[in-house]
């Protein structure tokens, strides 16, 4: 499609060629069943565990911490659920996505002790910011889990995620911490070591990678009960036959960030949402949404008054941009963003412009542009 300008890679950015390729050289190859014994099962295990342990040396894990899931949904129900037998509760702050949040809610029952399930929902100050002291004030003696994102994917603020496992490990040496870092991944440095965390969700396709595939990192030495049970795959903590042309994918897409790409890639996100952030600040009504100086490299969301979400993303589709609401009501449902709502903001009036590996300052100046025209026109009609 030719005119378009795609300004949604927060939500999914399109798939890299480099992982095109590994994935079409899997396919070639005519692998056969990595749980086997012959010659085409064993070559599959070792192109399995080789990209094993490209995506743990991207992000700062051992190969053997690193669990293959169908994508960040998947790993963060496997933490949450995983964990719910150390204990009846679990601490959460108010902005975690909705696959945190729901997963938490919707335990149910009766923990292996007997106590009933529940969550604690930690308020965060109006940039998205979370205070460390207060989610390790949270925590109980039976708390099963902490849950930190490691960037918001609405607004972008990035969280103290080391102060907050310092917090809580100084209340708790024990509990365990669940860092969701799917938003953040690919776009800013994670070392899952350094962090001290025991657990942490990615998704390969938020930073180039092929869709439907991703992976929990699990400390070395933790037991799981594991969400998929049937077989013996991922070391019996993820039942289901590999999905080894995703996964190769997943791999190639980690070594483009390994070889420097990532660095120059945040780089060149930082000054077009700068850009971005700039001219949209000088059009009337409207407001940056977010930490100014913590926040991811390519994500910009923006409050817009006196105008619908719908109304805008109409009108810069038309105009050939790609973007999306950071209001749910623009999406599937009808009700207001809860990050937007739990930082104190209009939750009914945003907008979220994100670049990614394949955006050329072209995108940029075309998006800034149209949302000028948008506005305007929009405005026009109300008057």
């Amino acid at each position: 499609m030719t005119g378009r300008h795609y300004l949604d890679h927060a939500s999914t950015s399109p798939i890299r060629p480099e992982a095109v390729a590994a994935m079409d050289r899997w396919w070639a190859a005519g692998h056969g069943d990595p749980s086997r014994m012959h010659t085409e099962a064993m070559a599959a295990r070792y192109e399995i565990e080789e990209a094993r342990q490209q995506v743990a040396d991207c992000f700062g894990a051992r190969s053997r911490e690193v669990v293959f899931t169908s994508g960040a949904t998947e790993s963060i129900a496997a933490a949450v659920r995983g964990a719910s037998h150390r204990g009846a509760h679990q601490v959460l702050s108010a902005v975690e996505h909705s696959a945190v949040r729901l997963s938490a809610q919707r335990l149910g029952g009766r923990s292996s002790s007997g106590q009933r399930h529940q969550s604690t929902v930690v308020g965060v100050d109006s940039t998205g910011r979370v205070d460390p002291d207060e989610m390790a004030a949270a925590i109980q003696a039976d708390t099963a889990a902490v849950h930190c994102q490691w960037a918001n994917h609405e607004v972008g603020t990035v969280q103290p995620v080391a102060e907050v496992v310092a917090a809580c490990r100084e209340r708790f040496p024990d509990v365990l911490i669940h860092v969701d870092a799917a938003a953040a991944a690919g776009r800013v440095p994670i070392d899952f070591a350094e962090t001290g965390a025991d657990l942490m969700s990615i998704s390969a396709h938020k930073f180039g990678g092929p869709p439907g595939i991703g992976a929990l990192l699990v400390r070395r030495g933790l037991r799981l009960v594991p969400l998929l049970e049937g077989g013996d795959q991922e070391r019996a903590r993820r039942a289901g036959l590999e999905n080894g042309a995703a996964i190769a994918g997943f791999a190639a897409a980690c070594a483009v960030l390994d070889d420097d790409g990532s660095e120059q890639e945040a780089s060149r996100a930082q000054t077009q949402t700068n850009t971005l952030r700039d001219r949209a600040q000088r059009l009337e009504g409207v407001v940056l949404y977010g930490h100014r100086t913590h926040r991811l490299p390519h994500l910009v969301c923006l409050g817009i008054s006196d105008v619908e979400p719908q109304a805008v993303l109409i009108a810069l589709d038309r105009a050939g941009v790609a973007a999306h609401s950071g209001s749910s009501c623009a999406s599937e449902s009808l009700e207001p963003s809860p990050v937007l709502e739990a930082m104190g903001l209009d939750a009914h009036h945003s907008l979220r412009l994100s670049v990614g590996w394949s955006t050329v300052d072209e995108d940029v100046d075309a998006a800034a542009q149209a949302l000028e025209e948008a506005l305007a026109d929009l405005r026009r009609l109300r008057a």
